[in-house]
This record gives C-alpha cells, structure tokens and sequence, in this order.
C-alpha cells in the first residue's frame, strides 16, 4: 500500500510560480512512476507530467516549457515546479504512482495510487 500527500498548492497571479509536492510512504518508489494530473471544474482528470525510476520525463503539450518534474527516491518526493502560470492552469492537482518499470504511462487508468489533491489557482 502506497500513500500520497500532496502540498504547494495556493493562488497565484497570472506569470508566477509555484512549486508541488509529493510525498509516498508506505513502499519504496524508486521501480515506480510518478505523474501529476490536474482536473479543472467540469473537466475530466488530464495528464499533466511523469517521471520513471530511472529519471525519463514527459509532458503534457500545455506545460512543456513552463512545468518542470523532478523526484528523489532517496526521500521518496517528486515535486512539479510550474513557471508563467495560467488561468488554464486552474486545477486541482493530483500526484499518482503506480508500481511499473516500463516505459512512461499517460492514462489515468494505469496509476494505482493517488493524493488527495491540491488546489491551483491562477488569478489576479
């Protein structure tokens, strides 16, 4: 059993930064992959970035450039650091993990674990 917390979350003016973090306990996660997902009111949950064990990342088109994921399996924490925020990137956002060593999963579907979620807010 894997649990997640999340924090970092709060409100942001349209431009700045903010910086998430991921803590699982529980198993260790360096055989994992960890992703963040973001879900906007009345949206469905979207993929937002991931991170392997062996540290190959990827992102979703909306972030590239601006999102930055990053994790320690030493401290068991991946973190998602978000530069020139958006509005559209008003969300909550949710860590997830799951317990695979393969190539890198984009599906919600596919992760076993997830926080609870932290809420994003861009607005001036």
């Amino acid at each position: 059993q894997v649990m997640l917390v999340e924090s970092g979350g709060g409100l942001v003016n349209p431009g700045g930064s903010l910086r998430l973090s991921c803590v699982a306990t529980g198993q260790t996660v360096s055989r994992s992959i960890m992703g963040w997902f973001r879900q906007a009111p009345g949206k469905e949950r979207e993929f937002v970035a991931a991170i392997t064990g062996s540290g190959n990342t990827d992102y979703a088109d909306s972030v590239k450039d601006r999102f930055s994921i990053s994790r320690d399996n030493g401290k068991n924490t991946a973190w998602l650091q978000m530069h020139s925020l958006k509005p559209d990137d008003t969300a909550v956002y949710y860590c997830a993990f799951v317990n695979f060593a393969g190539r890198m999963l984009y599906s919600a579907e596919k992760y076993d674990y997830w926080g609870q979620g932290t809420q994003v807010t861009v607005s001036s």
